[in-house]
């Protein structure tokens, strides 16, 4: 996958994110939730954009652990939300399987990134 497909991978993201919160009953307990929850999920694409245009190998490492961090913290949120019975089961399902691949690739490539020197 080029740059270019995952910028616009996790940028889709983002999208179905803010979609979903969107739909999601209005409580105090559920809107705490669903901010961090978009939060982290529009910071995967911002970061990963930052990351690709970072002027260092440690710039690069650092933005990219972000990615990888942001997008390990949508799947706790979206656990969360299931567990207190708050998810729309569909969504939150697929949801839940794009950020654990992007967790996945972002991960792969840190690995990557910091054993090529």
């Amino acid at each position: 996958m080029t740059s270019e497909e995952l910028k616009d991978r996790t940028k889709r993201f983002a999208a179905r994110i803010v979609k979903y919160v969107d739909s999601l009953p209005r409580r105090i307990s559920i809107d705490v939730i669903a901010r961090q929850l978009v939060k982290s999920g529009t910071s995967i694409g911002a970061n990963y954009r930052a990351s690709c245009l970072a002027r260092s190998k440690a710039e690069f490492l650092s933005k990219l652990q972000i990615v990888s961090e942001e997008s390990d913290e949508c799947v706790y949120w979206l656990d969360v939300l299931k567990d207190s019975g708050h998810a729309n089961a569909e969504d939150h399902d697929a949801l839940r399987a794009e950020a654990l691949e992007l967790t996945k690739i972002f991960a792969s490539s840190l690995k990557t990134a910091r054993s090529s020197s």
